[in-house]
């Protein structure tokens, strides 16, 4: 016959008969005036075998009609970056050509090292979108012919291409131009930068 709980109720599993046996072993008299029968010390007792571990609790049911799981929407795609171009339309290029262009401002990044050269080049282009200008000259300085040194001379304009890809303001940028020679020729550089909207 299978054991009931104390008090009545269901049938205790085996599990739960072991665990009861255990605790019942386990406690001790609290009132003093009744004596336990036996005054041996209480022996120890015996350990409880390893238990299966419970099953699952079952998933929650939700009443009603649920919805099917749409997956999230796709993020928008970043908007196009603008590249400069290599050919800008006639009346620039024969602006250019000619030394008839005239910047509306310049930079000059000689005597800066690398990192404040870079921080310069970034301020001025703000600067020059702020105020609405439309083609800044940067001043690098002419590279030594078949010689760059990484902080010597040449390395501004060795960098330069690359600090302008990475500008927050390169989809700003409509194309950079090597210079005429009445404002620096090979040692600067024309910004052409486009209108805000």
């Amino acid at each position: 016959m299978t054991p009931r709980r104390p008090g009545g109720g269901r049938p205790l599993s085996p599990e739960e008969e072991l665990l009861w046996q255990h605790l019942a072993r386990s406690v001790r008299l609290l009132r003093r005036d009744a004596a336990p029968a036996r005054t041996a010390a209480p022996r120890p007792a015996p350990p409880l075998p390893d238990l299966p571990p419970p099953p699952p609790a079952p998933a929650a049911r939700v009443k009603g009609r649920v919805p099917p799981l749409r997956p999230a929407p796709a993020p928008p795609p970043p908007p196009a970056r603008r590249e400069p171009v290599a050919t800008l339309d006639s009346g620039w290029e024969k602006r250019i050509r000619s030394g008839t262009l005239q910047p509306e401002r310049s930079v000059d990044l000689h005597g800066h090292n690398l990192a404040g050269a870079h921080a310069t080049l970034d301020t001025a282009l703000g600067a020059a979108r702020r105020d609405g200008v439309r083609v800044l000259l940067v001043v690098t300085g002419k590279p030594r012919p078949g010689r760059i040194a990484p902080e010597g001379r040449g390395a501004i304009r060795a960098e330069i291409g690359h600090w302008l890809e990475r500008s927050p303001h390169a989809d700003r940028i409509a194309s950079v131009r090597v210079a005429h020679p009445r404002h620096g020729g090979d040692g600067a550089l024309y910004i052409i930068l486009r209108r805000d909207r």
